[in-house]
């Protein structure tokens, strides 16, 4: 851990405005800083404490103190993300995504019926084609019971997999056993990285594969152990973060020797805005592997006001201590 000097040095915050509402936020704040080996990102969302927050400050050290592990592949197979909208706004939101033949469907939002998340699926499918793959992420948000009732209902549009359906690891383990007999694949996402223990879902045998993602995991090289133990295969995926958070990710991904799944690195195409003007966004569905330095004037357009600066400031002070200690 370098000093907190070293850090709070070269620390810009930057409000980076989205092109719709997702996540529940209209604008997403991030911290970047210079390290030895480049920039970095430190972008836990406002709501995360201290504890989980310092985990996010581990990797940003990681990525920018320590140099990236060898990769295997120079560029990475991505899917578009599509939010939790109305079935009229699919084909625009999907258009931002271009060569992507993978799309992640929020559903189970907050608010809405199961309908909505039918007339969501399905208008994906219509701009996708048969070809295409649609993957679901319901961010925990059925018990079990919802979950098994609208896996049958959406299971008509071919789906890939289903993404952290339920909140528990035993009730993963439970809806993945009823719906085996379809040979849909469960997914774990929260339970890796919001888990004390992110192996357990592993062990429990309650996910067929796991969403890995460097920045809550506390970095690259913690990421690739936990992907080594736990033995199944993964979806490296991002956290709405700027190319920069996004190059952590991609490193990631590239340095895994298996990656049967296009990954979840593909959000900066849900940002209205970026801190460079090579934004590492999917051109014939990929991604190149690359490090970016952030543009001095973009950096000054979206600076964050002087309070916010000074929480993230304080932020980071809070959780530098939390990882000395």
């Amino acid at each position: 851990m370098p000093p907190l000097h070293d850090i709070l040095a070269s620390v810009r915050v930057v409000a980076v405005p989205l092109r719709q509402r997702f996540r529940g936020i209209d604008t997403r704040e991030v911290t970047l800083f210079e390290g030895p080996e480049g920039w970095t990102e430190f972008s836990p969302f406002l709501e995360y404490d201290d504890e989980e927050s310092s985990m996010w400050l581990a990797a940003a050290v990681d990525f920018g103190w320590n140099a990236a592990p060898p990769i295997f592949r120079s560029s990475v197979r991505v899917n578009a993300t599509l939010p939790a909208v109305g079935a009229e706004q699919v084909a625009g939101i999907l258009d931002q995504f271009p060569g992507c033949r993978t799309v992640k469907v929020k559903v189970a939002e907050s608010g809405q019926s199961l309908a909505d998340d039918v007339a969501r699926v399905a208008a994906a499918r219509d701009y996708l084609g048969p070809e295409g793959r649609i993957r679901l992420d319901a961010n925990a948000g059925w018990n079990v019971d919802e979950a098994e009732h609208a896996i049958h209902a959406l299971a008509p549009y071919d789906l890939e997999y289903v993404e952290q359906p339920c909140a528990t690891v035993d009730e993963l383990a439970d809806i993945r056993k009823r719906v085996k007999y379809m040979g849909l694949a469960i997914a774990a996402d929260e339970s890796v990285r919001k888990a004390s223990d992110p192996l357990e879902v592993a062990r429990a045998g309650a996910a067929n594969l796991l969403v890995i993602k460097a920045q809550p995991l506390g970095g690259i090289r913690r990421a690739l152990a936990i992907v080594d133990e736990a033995g199944l295969p993964v979806v490296i995926s991002s956290a709405l973060e700027t190319s920069i958070g996004i190059s952590m990710g991609l490193h990631l991904a590239a340095s895994i020797g298996e990656l049967p799944y296009d990954c979840g690195l593909a959000t900066v195409s849900l940002l209205a805005a970026d801190v460079t003007g090579d934004s590492l966004v999917p051109i014939g569905g990929a991604i190149d592997v690359r490090r970016v330095v952030p543009d001095g004037a973009l950096l000054d357009s979206y600076t964050a006001d002087p309070e916010r600066r000074d929480w993230w400031r304080a932020r980071i002070e809070r959780c530098h201590a939390l990882l000395k200690e």
